[in-house]
């Protein structure tokens, strides 16, 4: 673990091109969450990453989620299960699923597929068992979608462990413990 002590920049700490990114943040969500102002400590970090994680997708809103919850679960990182909870429900999940999805299971057969391949690859780093892979295209998904869930796994990976380096504050509300 860090000794070190990250405190989460403010607006007037950061390049001018991350102070209008804060604005963009407050703007549409209300606040700038704490881990995306800590990205801000890298002048072209922010921009880049926000450009990455908002790219279009074959997988829906539902879908990816689903994976940021597993993959933060698989990382243990607190911030990012939380953050995602909210945006869980936010995207028609109950509570009950959201538990489910962080235990590695899905009652939805194709999100199921998803969701263990999605583990399966971050605990593997990427060498994931041929059976979960052959479920998973089994359930309708193609080569694009499992790209896709490559790419989404390295996004909330390098989240996760950001976070679990600085344990910045976070500014969610907490995500039950499984």
């Amino acid at each position: 673990m860090t000794t070190t002590t990250f405190k989460v920049p403010t607006r007037s700490e950061v390049s001018e091109n991350n102070q209008l990114i804060f604005d963009n943040l407050q703007k549409a969500l209300g606040f700038v969450p704490n881990l995306y102002a800590t990205i801000a400590y890298s002048k072209n970090g922010l921009e880049k990453f926000l450009a990455y994680q908002n790219a279009k997708t074959s997988l829906s809103n539902k879908e990816k989620e689903a994976v940021n919850l597993i993959v933060s679960q698989v990382n243990n990182c607190t911030y990012c299960q939380s953050a995602h909870t909210v945006i869980g429900k936010m995207n028609g999940f109950t509570d009950e699923q959201l538990l489910d999805i962080r235990r590695g299971k899905a009652t939805d057969a194709k999100l199921n597929a998803l969701v263990q391949l999605a583990a399966e690859i971050a605990q593997t780093k990427g060498n994931a068992n041929s059976d979960l892979v052959d479920s998973f295209f089994a359930q309708g998904y193609n080569n694009e979608n499992l790209v896709d869930l490559i790419l989404l796994i390295s996004d909330k990976t390098a989240m996760n462990f950001l976070h679990n380096l600085t344990q910045v504050p976070v500014d969610f509300p907490l995500a039950p413990a499984l």
